[in-house]
Parts: structure tokens; sequence; C-alpha cells
């Protein structure tokens, strides 16, 4: 009898345990999607990204279709952001645009996507060496560049546009300057046509980049050095008249 007693108090714990365990595990599921995203989004603006990120995996593996869930996604754009996943965080604005491209909201995942590749920092080796980053392909930032493009043209009334166009002043210098690296490479190795190429290319694709006033004279360089003597004069005049009588003075050191 004793024996049977202390089987049947073990089983009556047993049960006790597994379904507290199972209330734990359905709290997230009982409370509905709103109650769900509202957590996820006290966590966010907690800062508490890890958390926030873990609710609304949860509310969109068990609410897929609800408003909630549309919303969620969007947060976690941000959220993989600012947890310095990036890769991710493009990936969950990627999959947004291809579920939902007729949503208002689409300008929002563009912008984040472009900030995002603006944001790439040089890695820990090129800081430690203090790498000119004008000799580095410029990958992230032409992605960045031309995702805030997309944005300007398809949605140019957004909030956004007014930061997405300061953004990209800053990289249309940069891919400037990484075209005159290239050009001036090639001048070095007289292959003057690729200068030219290179240089015209940064004229048309870079308009108002102040790293133009270098494109420029190594244009004029480049079509003095092939003898092309009313191009070089041409050449040289749009530098005088854009950047000053200075500017055109430095050709020959090109």
């Amino acid at each position: 009898m004793l024996r049977l007693l202390k089987t049947a108090l073990l089983l009556g714990f047993i049960a006790i345990a597994l379904a507290a365990c199972g209330r734990r595990d359905n709290t997230v599921t009982d409370q509905g999607p709103g109650a769900i995203y509202e957590k996820g989004r006290s966590a966010m603006e907690s800062s508490n990204y890890p958390s926030a990120i873990q609710y609304y995996k949860a509310l969109e593996a068990r609410y897929p279709f609800s408003p909630e869930t549309r919303q969620a996604q969007l947060d976690l754009i941000y959220l993989f952001y600012r947890s310095q996943q990036p890769e991710q965080a493009i990936d969950a604005a990627e999959t947004f645009e291809k579920e939902n491209p007729t949503n208002a909201r689409i300008d929002y995942c563009l912008y984040m996507r472009g900030v995002i590749s603006f944001d790439q920092a040089p890695n820990v080796i090129e800081r430690l060496f203090r790498v000119d980053l004008s000799m580095r392909p410029p990958k992230d930032s032409m992605k960045s560049f031309s995702t805030f493009q997309d944005l300007i043209r398809r949605f140019p009334d957004s909030e956004y546009v007014p930061d997405a166009r300061q953004r990209m002043v800053f990289l249309r210098n940069r891919l400037a300057k990484y075209e005159n690296y290239v050009a001036a490479y090639y001048i070095e190795r007289g292959a003057y046509v690729a200068a030219v190429n290179r240089s015209k290319y940064a004229l048309e694709h870079y308009p108002g980049a102040p790293e133009l006033e270098h494109t420029l004279q190594i244009l004029t360089s480049a079509y003095e050095k092939m003898g092309m003597t009313d191009l070089a004069s041409d050449s040289k005049r749009v530098l005088a008249a854009t950047f000053g009588p200075a500017a055109a003075e430095t050709v020959a050191d090109q």
C-alpha cells in the first residue's frame, strides 16, 4: 500500500510539472498575435533586440497572415540591422518586398537596404593598417547608391528620400574617387584609352562629386598623352570653368 501511495504521489508531481511546462510553452501562443507583437515591440523599445527578435519570430511562425505579423516583419529588418546582422536584415527586407509588392512600406525596405550597405565599415585589418579605401572596389557603396536611386525613382515623395539624397552625395564622391584611382593606374601604365573611358564613366554617373576635379585632370592628361590636343583643350576649358584656373594648372602633374 505504501509503495502504491508513493507511486501515486510521484505520478501526481510529474503531471503537475508537465502541466506547468505546458502552460509556459503555450503562454506566447495563448495570448494571440496582438499581445505577442506588443511584447516584441516593448523589448525593441527597451533595446532588448534578441528578445524582440524571438517574439517576432514566434509571431511569424504561429500567425503568419495577421496584420501584426506583417508589421513585425518590417520591425525585424531594423532589429537585425541594430543587432549587427546585416545579411539577415537585407534578406528580411528583400523577402518582405517579394511577398508584399504593393505594400505601402516598400519604400522603408529600400531605404533600409541602402542604409545597411552604406554602413558596411572597413574590416579590422583595414582599420589597423589604415588602408586607403579608394583602392578597394566599392561593392557595398555601389549597392547602396543603386538602392537609393531606386527608392527615389519609385517613391519620390517618400519621407526617406531627403536622407537618401544626403547619403548619395557621400557615395557619389566615394565612387568617383575609386574611378579616379583606376584611371590613374591606367595612365601610369600607358593605357590611355582605358583611362579616358573610366574618367568619362565617372563624369557621366557621378555629377557634382568634388572628386570630378581630379577626374577632369586625369582626362585632360590622357588626351594630351595621346596627342589629342583639341579634346585636351576642351577638357581643360571645362576644368577651369568648373573648378577654377588653378585646377587646370595641375594637369601636368597627373
